[in-house]
């Protein structure tokens, strides 16, 4: 049986010295929900296309806007292009997003974008619009040749989006996720920071199924040279995988600048020893809550930042990240799925023994 599975700063674990928010989630920066179905059933040895489930769909609103017209500055950076987020173009060519973001796995990239469509439609959206969709693939754990992610799972994790806490490790989109030979999935963090004056909130939520165990480190320490490589753990030469960030703030920031934040999360990625590999998917997003821009030409805003102002939002992003990596992997419990496919939870007990 799982060891009680807890979050890293239960574990007595404090990444870098800024504060994090009152929930130390992404939600809390105002407006911002997180939605999340799980899809999890079948026994292992079910055949090919029929199961078993290890899967879901994880889904952040920006804001509950539906009539599209509106739009949050939002800016891209792929740190390991082999992956799938799609309205990167807009991210790069207007700075802004229209949609919720919704997180799931490789081979239903299609079905999170037209069930978003058709969510926004049936309740009102007017024209057309962007979805943003993103992947990783979990498919030693997950039957993907089942296609078992619905429509219904999405709008399901879009109309439960609350704020609030955030569930984390095995649920929604990271079900099915591995993260440095050990069960991985959803995680999340928040940093308060202080910039031109003004106290200022960043979230960053994580789906992760990246890394090679020798390399995992936590808090400075080279954890995954000193832990037994995972029993039954998927083999390293095929474990680079892939890893989503989602980064939220309310601090006036336009898609310009949000492209240099959604880079800084690259290195908190780094930090638990990421090295961003060949074919790895790490792709990483930023948007603010506070720099909205509207169609109509009009554009609602306090002053942005500038200069130097933006630092302390940078050091906000890797430290929530590099926490968000950590929670998901310490949330996260012992899966047993596809053709027995075992992923063992990180013994939280030796790795506090470690630190």
């Amino acid at each position: 049986m799982d060891e009680r599975r807890v979050r890293a700063r239960e574990l007595g674990i404090e990444i870098g010295s800024l504060t994090p928010g009152p929930l130390n989630a992404i939600t809390d920066v105002a407006g911002v929900e997180v939605g999340q179905t799980t899809v999890n059933w079948g026994e292992p040895d079910l055949p090919r296309g029929a199961g078993p489930a290890r899967t879901g769909v994880t889904v952040i609103w920006p804001q509950r806007d539906i009539s599209g017209e509106a739009a949050v500055a939002a800016g891209f950076f792929a740190l390991s292009g082999t992956g799938e987020m799609t309205a990167r173009s807009e991210m790069e060519e207007l700075g802004q997003i229209t949609t919720p973001i919704v997180l799931t796995n490789t081979m239903n990239v299609g079905i999170g974008y037209d069930a978003c469509c058709r969510y926004l439609v049936q309740r009102g959206l007017e024209g057309v619009t962007i979805p943003v969709v993103a992947e990783c693939d979990d498919s030693w754990l997950h039957d993907a040749a089942g296609f078992h992610l619905t429509h219904e799972h999405v709008y399901a994790a879009l109309d439960n989006a609350r704020g609030g806490p955030v569930e984390e490790g095995c649920v929604g989109s990271g079900t099915g996720m591995i993260l440095y030979g050990y069960k991985g999935g959803i995680g999340t963090s928040s940093r308060l920071v202080e910039a031109a004056g003004q106290q200022y909130t960043v979230g960053v939520l994580v789906m992760t199924n990246f890394g090679r165990h020798r390399r995992l480190t936590i808090a400075g320490v080279p954890v995954g040279k000193r832990l037994p490589h995972p029993r039954l753990a998927k083999p390293e030469s095929e474990a680079e995988g892939s890893c989503i960030v989602v980064v939220a703030t309310d601090a006036p920031l336009d898609g310009r600048q949000l492209a240099r934040v959604a880079k800084r999360a690259g290195l908190g990625l780094g930090r638990t020893g990421s090295t961003g590999g060949n074919g790895s998917g790490e792709l990483l997003m930023a948007f603010s809550t506070t720099y909205r821009l509207d169609w109509s030409g009009g554009l609602q805003a306090k002053p942005m930042l500038q200069g130097d102002a933006i630092d302390n939002i940078f050091e906000g992003t890797v430290d929530a990240t590099e926490e968000a990596v950590l929670n998901a992997l310490f949330m996260a419990t012992t899966t047993v799925g596809r053709a027995g496919h075992r992923i063992e939870a990180i013994p939280l007990d030796a790795v506090r023994e470690l630190l």
